[in-house]
């Protein structure tokens, strides 16, 4: 067993914080491309008519008096009557032939992301391929019986099934032999 004071040291690697800035950075993008497709074209109208509704229903929230009940229905009428107008607002701003080549960019940019994530995630894995990103303990995992890292076992699951696939060989080209 091992003591606590004679724990060997793992090397220090910046290899793990590299690659999780990079996962980061495109789930961030990603992340930002949605948000922008579903802001849409947004105008300074929508964008006027959305504060004032939101300002509208917190006023009419306000308002829980029975003495002010009318005031507070009418604020939530006039806040229908705006959100109506938004609607419409938003039904031509769909209309129209610029939103087209919007969503056009939208669909080249989220393909671009992905040809970049693909092919970055490949070259990572490439570079990484046998060299340990990040250590566990060995304290954490020695009662479960793991002595080894991954890498060593991915390696030896590759060797048995390249032993494997030798034996069968083998076996299927004695059968032949032993056909003629």
């Amino acid at each position: 067993m091992i003591q606590e004071g004679n724990l060997p040291e793992q090397p220090s690697s910046i290899a793990a914080p590299f690659i999780f800035f990079i996962v980061l950075t495109f789930q961030l993008a990603s992340n930002f491309l949605d948000q922008s497709k579903r802001r849409g074209c947004a105008s300074d109208k929508e964008i006027q008519l959305k504060g004032e509704i939101k300002q509208l229903l917190k006023e009419a929230s306000t308002m829980s008096q029975p003495s002010t009940f009318a005031q507070a229905a009418k604020l939530r009428r006039l806040a229908a009557a705006k959100e109506k107008a938004l609607a419409n607002c938003e039904a031509i701003c769909n209309q129209e032939s610029q939103n087209k080549e919007i969503k056009l960019s939208y669909v080249v940019s989220q393909k671009v992301l992905l040809l970049a994530k693909v092919f970055t995630y490949f070259v990572l894995i490439i570079w990484f391929w046998r060299a340990p990103v990040a250590a566990i303990s060995q304290q954490l995992v020695q009662p479960f019986g793991w002595n080894h890292t991954l890498v060593d076992i991915v390696y030896q699951s590759e060797q048995i099934c390249f032993w494997v696939l030798q034996m069968e060989d083998m076996i299927s080209s004695e059968y032949v032999l032993v056909g003629y």
